[in-house]
C-alpha cells in the first residue's frame, strides 16, 4: 500500500516529556520492560523502510501512514479489526435523503498538538487544501478517492454550519464516502503548522489530535513519537513513547527483536514461523488479509502497449511455485487486481494458466517471435504482500528468459522508486497494494482508473468501459448493484492484462509475550493507543 515525498529530520521543540532509555541499541536497557530510566513505557516497532512524509494528505506508503495513524484522526474510523465506520473526530453525522448532503456533528473540546482547536473550520480549511491542491503528484489520494481536483471533486463544497458541525455537499450520491474519510490520508492537521511551516510541513513538523505526538525523526532511522498527555480520550495512550525504527534486511529485524533492541516487528520471513511458534518469549500476530502483491506494465510503452505481450507475460509466471518457495503457506494465487476478501470479487473469471509454450505463440502473434529486451523494476525492501521482493524478481525473469524476454533487474532506493513508478517511468515493474477502506472502489479505481493516472495507477492504464463501470459504481447506492459492476470491470480488466496479479497474503507480524492490545488492522495502519507493555 502507497508513496513519496520530502524526507528530513524532524523535530519540534518544547515538548516537556523526556524519553530515556527508550531501547537497548541506545541505552542497554530494554525497551519492552517497562522499567526503563523514568519508569517510560516505550515500544519499539522495527520496519523495513523509512517514512517519506509525516504529512498523511501526500504520502501513499505504508511506512508513513503507519507512523501518520498515531499522529492524527479522522472524522470517522474503522471499528476494531474491520473496516466498518464508527465516530472518529465526528461523534454523529446525518445523511439526507438524497445521499448528497453530508452532516458531522463534532467533538467538542479536541485540542491539535499545537494547542489551537479542533473545529469546522479546521476540517473545512484542510479538504479545501486538498481539493485545491491541483497537484496529483502532491495529494495523490485525493485525486484517487474523490475523482480529481476543483470542479473535477465529488465533494462540491465543504462549510462551517457552526463552531461544530460542517456539511459536506457532494455533486452525485458516492457509495464509498463513508469509508473514505476514514482513511489515514484525510486525517485532520492543525491549520496553523499547515500556514507556518508551508511546503517543509511533514518534514519539519507533524500536528494532529492524535494519541501522540512527533518528537524527532532521525532520517532513515528512527521517528519517536511521545504520549499526547492532552488526549481526549482519557487514559490513553496507555505507552509513554512510540518508536519507529528501520532495519532494512528482515532477518536482521528479527535478531533484533530476540536481542531486545526493538518489541515489535513486520516483514517476517515465512520461513522463520516455525521458529517463531517455539519462541515463548515471542508472539505471533496475522493482519486480516487486504492486499495485492502484482507485476505492472506501463501500457503507454513499447511492447507493453500490446495486450498480447501482457497476456503471454501473464503466462509465464508460475504463481504456485513462488508461493511454495517465498510464502510457506501465507499467501493464495492472485488473479484479480482486488482479494476475495472484497465485495464485488469476480470469482468467475479464469485465471492465466502457467504455459511457457502458448506464452511463445502469443509473443509470437503480437510480433516478438524472438523475445525482447526490457527492465523489470523492483522494491528494494520487503512489503507485506512481498516478503522477498529481489528473489521473486529473479524468478520470474529466469521464467521470462524461457520465452524470449530477457527483462535486466532495477531497482531503487524507496522513495525514488515510488516517484519514478508514479511519473510513467518504469517499463514494467512490481509493486503492491494494502486496501485503505474495504471496498472494491479504493482497489478498482484507485489503481486501474484514467482518473489515476499519475497517482496510483501505474500502468498507465486507460479503458473507457472500465470507467464509465467504476463511476457508475460509485453513484449506485444498491450493494448487489455496485458488485455486479465491479465483477463486469474486472472481466474487461482481466482480458487487458495490464497487471500479472501475484499474490494475496496473510502477513505476520513478531512482538514480545509482553505486548497486550495490539490489533493489526487490514489496512496496514495501526493504532497504538490500546496498546500496552506488561511489567
Amino acid at each position: 500500500m502507497k508513496r513519496f515525498f520530502w524526507l528530513a529530520v524532524v523535530v519540534i521543540a518544547s515538548l516537556t516529556l523526556v524519553l530515556s532509555g527508550c531501547s537497548s541499541s541506545s541505552s542497554g536497557d530494554k525497551s519492552s520492560s517497562g522499567n526503563e530510566k523514568g519508569g517510560n513505557k516505550v515500544l519499539v516497532f522495527g520496519r523495513g523502510a523509512d517514512s517519506t512524509s509525516l504529512d498523511p494528505a501526500v504520502v501513499t506508503d505504508g511506512e508513513s501512514l503507519g507512523v501518520t495513524k498515531n499522529i492524527y484522526e479522522t472524522l470517522v474510523e474503522y471499528k476494531g479489526q474491520t473496516t466498518d465506520v464508527g465516530p472518529g473526530l465526528a461523534e454523529s453525522w446525518d445523511i439526507s435523503a438524497d445521499g448528497k448532503t453530508y452532516t458531522f456533528h463534532l467533538r467538542k473540546g479536541v485540542k491539535f498538538h499545537d494547542g489551537t482547536d479542533f473545529d469546522a473550520e479546521a476540517v473545512v480549511y484542510n479538504f479545501d487544501r486538498w481539493k485545491n491542491g491541483n497537484d496529483e503528484a502532491k495529494f495523490a489520494y485525493y485525486v484517487s478517492m474523490f475523482g480529481g481536483f476543483g470542479d473535477k471533486s465529488v465533494i462540491q463544497e465543504t462549510k462551517a454550519i457552526d463552531k461544530y458541525t460542517v456539511e459536506f455537499k457532494l455533486k452525485t450520491p458516492f457509495a464509498p464516502f463513508l469509508k473514505d474519510l476514514a482513511m489515514s490520508p484525510f486525517a485532520i492537521a492543525s491549520p496553523k503548522a499547515i500556514k507556518k511551516y508551508g511546503d517543509k510541513y511533514g518534514v519539519d513538523a507533524a500536528v494532529g489530535t492524535g494519541p501522540f505526538k512527533l518528537k524527532e525523526w532521525k532520517r532513515k532511522d528512527t521517528i519517536t513519537l511521545v504520549k499526547n498527555k492532552d488526549y481526549w480520550q482519557k487514559g490513553k495512550p496507555k505507552l509513554d513513547g512510540l518508536i519507529f525504527k528501520v532495519i532494512p534486511d528482515n532477518t536482521a529485524r528479527l535478531n533484533a527483536l530476540k536481542n531486545g533492541e526493538i518489541d515489535l516487528m513486520d516483514g517476517v520471513n515465512p520461513s522463520d514461523l516455525k521458529d517463531i511458534k517455539n519462541n515463548k518469549d515471542l508472539q505471533i500476530f496475522y493482519r486480516p488479509p487486504m492486499n495485492i502483491g502484482y507485476l505492472g506494465f506501463n501500457v503507454e510503452k513499447k511492447p507493453f502497449d500490446n495486450p498480447l505481450v501482457r497476456q503471454a507475460l501473464n503466462e509465464a509466471v508460475d504463481k504456485q511455485a513462488l508461493i511454495d518457495a517465498f510464502f510457506n503457506g501465507t499467501a493464495e494465487p492472485a488473479k484479480n487486481p482486488m482479494p476475495p476478501s472484497i465485495g464485488g470479487y469476480n470469482d468467475a473469471v479464469q485465471p492465466y494458466e502457467f504455459n511457457l509454450d502458448h506464452a511463445k505463440e502469443l509473443l509470437k502473434k503480437a510480433g516478438y517471435p524472438n523475445g525482447f529486451k526490457t527492465e523489470l523494476w523492483t522494491m528494494p525492501n520487503p512489503r507485506p504482500y512481498m516478503p522477498n521482493p529481489d528473489k521473486i524478481a529473479e524468478a520470474i525473469a529466469h521464467n521470462f528468459k524461457k520465452i524470449g524476454v530477457d527483462a535486466k533487474i532495477q531497482t531503487f532506493e524507496w522513495t525514488t522508486y515510488l516517484e519514478k513508478l508514479a511519473k510513467g517511468e518504469a517499463p514494467m515493474f512490481m509493486i503492491g497494494w494494502t486496501g485503505d477502506n474495504g471496498d472494491a472502489d479504493n482497489f478498482i479505481y484507485t489503481l486501474l482508473s484514467s482518473d489515476a493516472i499519475g497517482s496510483n495507477n501505474y500502468s498507465r492504464y486507460s479503458n473507457k468501459q472500465v470507467d464509465s463501470l467504476l463511476k457508475k459504481a460509485q453513484t449506485v447506492t444498491d450493494e448487489n448493484q455496485r458488485q455486479e459492476l465491479y465483477k463486469q470491470a474486472q472481466e474487461i480488466i482481466h482480458k487487458d492484462a495490464p497487471w500479472i496479479p501475484l499474490f494475496h497474503t496473510k502477513p505476520a507480524l513478531v512482538g514480545k509475550s509482553n505486548i497486550k492490545g495490539y490489533q493489526p488492522h487490514p489496512t496496514g495502519s495501526d493504532s497504538f493507543v490500546d496498546v500496552d507493555l506488561a511489567d
